[in-house]
């Protein structure tokens, strides 16, 4: 165990061994153990957005295997599913790479001004499976968040009696924000401490713009001028809002764009003390090689000191 796993695991001071081991398990695996930092391979896009708009653009990635030997190969941290793609491979790559079972969805189906999602499988489900955490996606800005909010709490609470991770997706979204409110600064903060307050272990959010959503934070921000002009100075101050760094604050890694773009990304992620990506669309409507490639660049970045 590395000093920097040592003191991640420190902040989790009320979970117990279980736990514990479950998130040293994703902290020490793959090509970035022991570092403290994390790559995971998410793959809940063919329930979220569709099947053809999710793997047309590169057709293996139709297969669920397919995503289990691109996280093992890539050396990932963990990959994350629905219930149905990780069942598909859980025990042909049992023990291989540490996984995180999405426990509920959203789909695309209807154009929705409020979202919310549906609960789509169990801790149960994950214990089963061997996971070693769950994950759960909720919509601040959303009518629907408060519903949101009391589930994650008993999933949150079954979950760490069982010794799991609770992973929580927190993206802003619904008739309460503006378009260019779901990546504002003041709202991805807000996101990331509500995550917090909630028991996430681990907090996933958007990487954030220098729009700011809420008149009364625009105040703020300009009176104690919060810096965040700079990608960097707004992953910082992410960081900084889940519990001032004390929680596991990793970002999204969006729709497929250039290489270039998403490693500037990453470097912004890495000098503004943040812990990792969460990399789908990016890796999986790749070819294999070309995933491969712009992970391990992804993961050497990291690696910097």
């Amino acid at each position: 165990m590395t000093p920097k796993i040592t003191e991640i695991l420190s902040w989790y001071g009320s979970d117990n061994p279980g736990t514990l081991t479950n998130l040293a398990r994703l902290l020490n695996h793959g090509k970035l153990a022991g570092t403290g930092k994390l790559v995971i391979l998410p793959v809940d896009q063919g329930f979220e957005h569709g099947p053809a708009r999710s793997f047309a653009a590169n057709p293996p990635a139709y297969d669920p295997r397919y995503h289990f030997e691109l996280a093992i190969e890539a050396g990932c941290n963990a990959y994350a599913a629905p219930l149905g793609f990780l069942e598909a491979g859980a025990r042909e790559f049992a023990g291989e790479i540490p996984l995180i079972l999405k426990v509920n969805d959203h789909d695309a189906l209807l154009d929705e001004a409020d979202p919310t999602q549906a609960l789509t499988s169990s801790v149960e489900d994950a214990l089963r499976l061997g996971c070693v955490a769950i994950g759960f996606t909720i919509y601040p800005g959303s009518a629907k968040r408060f519903e949101m909010y009391e589930q994650i709490r008993a999933y949150a609470a079954e979950a760490k009696r069982c010794g799991l991770v609770v992973v929580i997706w927190s993206y802003a979204r619904g008739s309460g924000v503006s378009t260019a409110g779901e990546t504002s600064i003041d709202v991805i903060t807000y996101a990331a401490q509500i995550a917090a307050q909630l028991g996430a272990h681990i907090i996933k959010v958007k990487l954030p713009t220098d729009h700011i959503e809420q008149q009364a934070a625009k105040e703020v921000y300009q009176k104690m001028q919060i810096p965040i002009a700079t990608p960097t100075e707004r992953v910082r101050h992410v960081v900084q809002c889940a519990f001032n760094g004390w929680r596991i604050v990793i970002f999204s890694g969006g729709a497929t764009h250039s290489d270039d773009a998403l490693l500037g990304e990453v470097q912004a992620i890495h000098s503004g003390g943040g812990f990792g990506s969460i990399i789908g669309r990016n890796s999986f409507q790749r070819s294999k090689p070309d995933a491969l490639k712009l992970l391990d660049s992804v993961m050497k970045i990291y690696q910097e000191v």
